[in-house]
């Protein structure tokens, strides 16, 4: 792949039993995006090249003036293991090939697969519902539902980005 060639993101179905999965099953609004990228990516480089590409660091910026503050080095900790936060983030869920976060109502989750044309590589999210609303109500609300074309497009460039600099 050239230097400035675009990688194809595309959306996707949650893939079935995995970390997210179980949030769309609980009725949760889900999202999936995937990518492909040549040559075998191990998650950990995955999680390192999402949560430091120039894209995120700017996301990270608001974060620290919003939140507390996070560092690159937090990011290889996290993508190592070592860790259990990052910026508003908490791990929910971990497992080889997978990781969610957790910050309030929000959840998002990557994957690194290898394919037989390198490694596919997918990013997701989910709004779970508040614990107060009742069944079959609208998870998102009308504040992010308002939000949801920027976060489609936002969610695409953040794989794009770590899509990128793996590839």
């Amino acid at each position: 792949m050239s230097q400035g060639a675009r990688l194809r993101v595309e959306a996707c179905r949650v893939p079935a039993g995995t970390l997210l999965d179980a949030h769309r099953l609980a009725g949760s609004f889900t999202d999936c995006f995937v990518t492909e990228v040549p040559g075998i990516i191990p998650q950990a480089r995955y999680i390192e090249a999402f949560y430091t590409t120039p894209l995120f660091k700017a996301e990270r910026l608001i974060l620290m003036l919003l939140l507390r503050p996070s560092s690159d080095a937090a990011a290889q900790q996290l993508a190592a293991g070592l860790r259990e936060d990052f910026a508003a983030w908490q791990v929910e869920g971990r497992a080889s090939n997978e990781l969610l976060m957790a910050a309030g109502r929000t959840r998002s989750w990557l994957q690194a697969l290898p394919s037989a044309g390198g490694t596919r590589l997918l990013f997701g999210s989910a709004i779970v519902p508040a614990r107060n609303s009742s069944p079959g109500s609208d998870p998102l609300g009308p504040a992010f539902r308002a939000l949801l074309g920027f976060h489609t497009l936002y969610s695409r460039a953040l794989l794009q980005a770590a899509g990128r600099r793996l590839a």
